[in-house]
């Protein structure tokens, strides 16, 4: 059972964007956001959702330009798609929450936890970069324009986004997303500002991630005592595809378990 399926969610106008969110899970219980990686949509996550579901009223988004949401005329940042969260959980009355992210959702996870004026009670992301040093190596891979290659490369990531995008314009999304993994000011990565959350996380990594180092994961655990790591063997950076059984015990475990 898919719990984010892109039928039975509403919108919410943003600027000039218009940003598409659905409600799952449990009513009544604690609020989990579900915020998903680049050139996704909410639908990404579901493998691993569906215990979540019991104990959790789930909040997707599909993030601005992605799915079923508008690009509008912002500029894309990370802080950007915070704001877009913040606004979205602010119409639901929703203030206190815990989050789940992946990849650039995870990223902007991290800017919740450590920004939001929101009572973010734990966090977990996959493959999520928290540090713009964590993105240098992307220079070298991003040198030139990814458009036909990225088509051919990821021919269902591609279709995905002309099935369900209101507005679709996929060069100029991978080019807004390469300008925003590579933006070193306090609209991108949040840093060593990461500091300021206090709560329990837990970093989850594919062993064979390479968008996301281990020692950029080591590094953040360091840096904070209330952090868990899980490393995941035989897995890349969507860990929760290819090991879900793993991710779905971490999960449980963190979300019911870790105070």
């Amino acid at each position: 059972m898919n719990l984010f399926n892109h039928q039975s969610g509403k919108y919410i106008s943003i600027d000039t964007a218009s940003i598409y969110y659905e409600v799952a899970g449990t009513p009544g219980k604690p609020v989990l956001l579900i915020l998903h990686g680049s050139l996704g949509s909410l639908e990404d996550l579901n493998p691993v959702l569906t215990k979540l579901a019991e104990r959790y009223r789930l909040v997707g988004i599909d993030s601005r330009g992605h799915g079923k949401s508008s690009m509008g005329s912002s500029r894309l940042t990370y802080e950007r798609l915070q704001q877009d969260a913040e606004l979205i959980l602010h119409h639901l009355h929703i203030d206190k929450l815990s989050i789940l992210g992946f990849n650039d959702g995870g990223t902007v996870a991290y800017r919740l936890a450590a920004y939001s004026k929101l009572k973010v009670e734990k966090v977990v992301t996959i493959g999520a970069r928290w540090h713009y040093k964590n993105a240098d190596y992307l220079r070298v891979m991003l040198k030139g324009t990814f458009d036909h290659s990225w088509k051919e490369k990821f021919p269902a990531v591609y279709n995905s986004y002309y099935k369900f995008n209101p507005t679709p314009d996929f060069d100029m999304l991978t080019q807004a997303l390469v300008k925003m993994w590579l933006d070193p000011g306090s609209s991108g990565y949040p840093s060593f500002n990461l500091q300021r959350y206090t709560s329990p996380l837990l970093v989850i990594r594919g062993d064979n991630d390479h968008l996301l180092s281990l020692t950029a994961v080591a590094e953040l655990c360091t840096l904070l005592p209330t952090a868990a790591f899980l490393n995941v063997p035989f897995a890349g950076n969507d860990a929760h595809n290819t090991q879900k059984e793993m991710i779905m015990l971490a999960l449980e475990g963190f979300f019911t378990k870790v105070a």
